[in-house]
């Protein structure tokens, strides 16, 4: 299979670094976006543009990943309208600016992969994640309405929901707390596999969902340890 032009995004964070090394790693040439960069996925003419830059340089876009996201903590009291637009703005005007750039290419070069990166909390209610989880269910039902829409243009649309992810964004979260060791100990205790997922193991879900042998399009890949599948009773 000759190399794949694999798009980004979020590409300097955990999740993301993980994601550009493995397809890096099977041989394809990655383009990384990140707002450490200076680019911002929720300026609609910045996508625009680096998208053009990217065809002109490669000719074509076989993947886009849209995985840059932002988190937000509060109840749907304490949260702000500032909340609700910053994390809006990116978890979904960010995948709609990047989604929109790119598409018209995959369709033209006859098809294409998109990953939206998601959620566990689009499919089950979490404490203190209201903004949050509310913009990762726009992502999933996102997703499955770019499905339904690109499916004759022979472009497939999935999403990857992990469940608590061992990154630095999250162990930054936990720093935050009065108890850190407690606060990390009941994040594995939630997931019924005892343990937070690795960005490595996102990584090798995002490159399964991005193979052309894959037969799959508008699913919610979930890698929650088992969170919305099961109840374990002690």
């Amino acid at each position: 299979m000759k190399s794949r032009i694999v798009v980004v995004t979020g590409a300097s964070g955990g999740i993301g670094s993980a994601i550009s090394r493995r397809f890096a790693d099977d041989g394809d040439v990655v383009v990384g976006l990140d707002l450490v960069d200076g680019f911002d996925v929720t300026d609609e003419v910045a996508c625009s543009d680096a998208v053009g830059r990217i065809v002109a340089e490669h000719g074509r876009i076989d993947v886009l990943c849209n995985n840059a996201g932002v988190a937000s903590v509060g109840d749907v009291v304490d949260s702000t309208p500032d909340d609700w637009h910053r994390v809006f703005g990116v978890n979904v005007f960010g995948v709609a600016n990047m989604s929109r750039a790119v598409l018209p290419t995959m369709r033209a070069g006859g098809g294409g992969a998109v990953i939206n990166t998601c959620s566990v909390a689009a499919s089950v209610g979490l404490v203190q994640r209201a903004v949050y989880s509310a913009s990762k269910g726009a992502v999933l039902a996102l997703t499955k309405a770019m499905a339904a829409d690109e499916a004759h243009h022979g472009i497939r649309v999935n999403c990857v929901s992990p469940g608590t992810v061992a990154s630095p964004w999250v162990e930054r979260l936990v720093a935050q707390t009065d108890d850190p060791e407690a606060t990390m100990d009941a994040l594995r205790r939630r997931q019924p596999l005892g343990r937070l997922v690795g960005v490595d193991e996102v990584a090798d879900a995002v490159a399964y969902l991005a193979s052309p042998t894959t037969f799959t399009s508008g699913a919610d890949f979930l890698l929650d340890g088992g969170i919305t599948g099961m109840r374990l009773v002690d």
